[in-house]
């Protein structure tokens, strides 16, 4: 399995806290965020990775300098939006399982482990425990994607989208195609996602439920904080168990 790294939006959203720097650069107890993601992708033996930078990238880019990653750079990041990432990286894409994650995501380490044991495709990674309070909305009847969105209220919402999904090589044509044919007419500003959105009415978009595992994508200053609380509980915990 691939792993490409969605790394090339400005984040502002948090921006006032960042410093100007890329969201998924952020301090995490002491590691930047990429940093951590590369290290646990490659300690699940998954080291064929990309990444898409954009914003800032030359950061980025000093950063992992030494990580034997590939970089993709989308030079219209701050007129499009993660779509037109994927299709600058759609090269990588073509030839091997992959999961397409965005860069500014934290997941425990159980949650590499899930998606190396998914074998539908596509699948996208999701979380029950947080609905109202949810960012992106996902409402799904059994696995299948139904409907999608930030406006999604009530019995519409089964759960929050992670911002991961996993595509298995056999599925890889029939998602490139559709990807040119978006970026073909001009589908520029949407994100990388709307792919599979466009896709709900024609095949099954399955959901994977990862509740009780821990994640967070650096959105806002609050999921930050959550990440950093995690982290140094979990560090702890540790340092017990050692003792």
């Amino acid at each position: 399995m691939k792993a490409l790294l969605l790394a090339a939006g400005r984040g502002t959203r948090i921006s006032r806290y960042l410093q100007g720097n890329p969201k998924c650069t952020v301090d995490v107890c002491g590691t930047p965020l990429i940093k951590y993601t590369l290290s646990m992708l490659k300690s699940k033996g998954i080291k064929d990775i990309a990444i898409v930078t954009g914003y800032r990238h030359e950061i980025i880019e000093e950063l992992v300098m030494e990580d034997g990653v590939r970089i993709y750079y989308n030079p219209f990041y701050d007129v499009t939006n993660s779509i037109a990432s994927a299709w600058f990286a759609k090269e990588f894409i073509c030839d091997d399982d992959i999961m397409i994650m965005n860069a500014d995501v934290f997941c425990e380490e159980s949650i590499y482990d899930t998606i190396l044991n998914i074998h539908k495709t596509p699948v996208m990674l999701a979380d029950t425990t947080r609905k109202e309070e949810a960012d992106y909305k996902f409402y799904f009847e059994g696995e299948r994607l139904l409907k999608y969105g930030k406006e999604l209220e009530g019995d519409d919402i089964s759960g929050e989208y992670v911002g991961i999904a996993t595509l298995k090589k056999e599925f890889l044509p029939c998602f490139i195609n559709r990807l040119e044919e978006m970026i073909n007419t001009q589908q520029h500003s949407v994100w990388w996602e709307n792919v599979l959105y466009s896709m709900t009415e024609e095949l099954d978009i399955l959901v994977h439920n990862i509740a009780g595992n821990f994640w967070a994508e650096v959105d806002y200053i609050e999921d930050y904080e959550r990440i950093l609380n995690f982290v140094k509980k979990r560090k702890s915990e540790n340092s017990c168990h050692n003792d």
